[in-house]
């Protein structure tokens, strides 16, 4: 294949003598410059109008999150049932899966109500009684007046607490909106989804139709991958924490196993700081040696879930470095706080294998 021939010098742009004066690498990096700020500002405008209708974009984000885990069992039900019922069946038996887990959580609090209490008013006696022996010698009122100040504080601000408590009402009405809107868009994306994708693609340009098919293909194979790679994953580390607990005879081990499971979708921090609340329970319920015992289990956790699971479960959906991940993290936190941090590794594993799949395709010979 020959090289095309070199443009005539009279078609280059000339540079005047103050720009010639001026070196190429800083020309250069001007160039990238002013485009990065572009690219900046297209990008903070897009979460501008996200961060408006955030919670529209989380219920889709969950309804497709309960799509990638129902679409699978919805068509194998396909196989033996019209389309319809087999994902009213899948949706049912999904959410009968989650009451009974949360029923299961709220029983087992019930019937240990009792004894918890008076193991955690023992647990802090010997707690007290540890502070106040060396090496810590704490004096014995220390606490008296901790407790004295905290009713103090509860009394002074009585009003705040009532209306941060009428304020998480509010907020709990509004979690329950954006979870029954994303269980009616997870209905229709199991039930119709390619039908919804062909219409999509057959508004684009005819040039465009290709590479965005490429691209979104990418997108959901990578997302499906995450999400039941993260499951997995959420459920093994709940399993172990749930039988380490129970074994150590700490309380709550089956609640504490769900927090684990919730926890584990923010990778690298949740399942610490889910075995952190483990530990202080722990430590009010059975003293320190056991604490100690389950702040050991956080390092093993982690070992297992670092270079266990995640290598060989997500490693095929998800290809990126821990620090990717840990930055993502982070800076998904800080944006949007925890629910940020859920979705800052999909976001960048979904736009790296977009652009992964789309550079592949423009390598290739032919390619556009």
């Amino acid at each position: 294949m020959s090289t095309p021939p070199d443009p005539p010098a009279s078609a280059l742009p000339r540079l005047n003598d103050a720009e010639s004066r001026v070196p190429g690498v800083l020309r250069i990096a001007a160039a990238y410059a002013w485009r990065l700020i572009a690219v900046g500002i297209v990008v903070r405008f897009a979460f501008s109008v996200l961060g408006e209708f955030h919670r529209i974009a989380v219920a889709v984000f969950l309804g497709l999150v309960i799509t990638a885990v129902l679409r699978p069992v919805a068509g194998l039900l396909a196989r033996f049932m019209p389309r319809p019922l087999a994902v009213a069946a899948a949706l049912i038996g999904g959410i009968v899966l989650v009451l009974g887990a949360l029923a299961l959580v709220g029983e087992t609090v019930a019937d240990q109500r009792t004894g918890l209490e008076k193991e955690f008013v023992e647990g802090i006696d010997r707690i007290e009684r540890r502070l106040e022996e060396p090496p810590f010698r704490l004096p014995a009122d220390a606490f008296d007046d901790l407790q004295s100040r905290i009713g103090k504080l509860l009394s002074d601000h009585r009003s705040t607490l009532i209306s941060t408590a009428l304020s998480g009402a509010s907020r709990l009405v509004e979690v329950l909106t954006v979870l029954a809107l994303a269980l009616f868009c997870s209905v229709f994306f199991t039930y119709s989804g390619e039908k919804q994708w062909q219409w999509l693609c057959d508004q684009l340009p005819g040039r465009a139709r290709q590479r965005f098919a490429v691209g979104a293909g990418a997108a959901w194979r990578t997302f499906t991958g995450y999400t039941h790679g993260i499951l997995l994953v959420a459920g093994t580390n709940a399993v172990l924490v749930g039988i380490a607990l129970f074994a150590l005879g700490v309380p709550l081990a089956v609640p504490l196993a769900l927090l684990e499971f919730l926890a584990a979708f923010i990778p690298l921090i949740g399942s610490p700081i889910a075995l952190a609340v483990a530990a202080v329970v722990a430590l009010a319920s059975k003293g320190p040696l056991i604490a100690l015992v389950v702040v050991a289990l956080i390092v093993v956790i982690g070992q297992i879930e670092g270079h266990l699971l995640h290598p060989i479960v997500m490693s095929w959906a998800v290809r990126l470095h821990p620090v990717v991940v840990a930055l993502a993290v982070v800076g998904g936190a800080v944006a949007a706080g925890v629910i940020g941090a859920v979705v800052a590794v999909p976001l960048v594993a979904v736009v790296w294998s977009v652009y992964q799949a789309l550079r592949g395709r423009t390598d290739e010979p032919g390619g556009t």
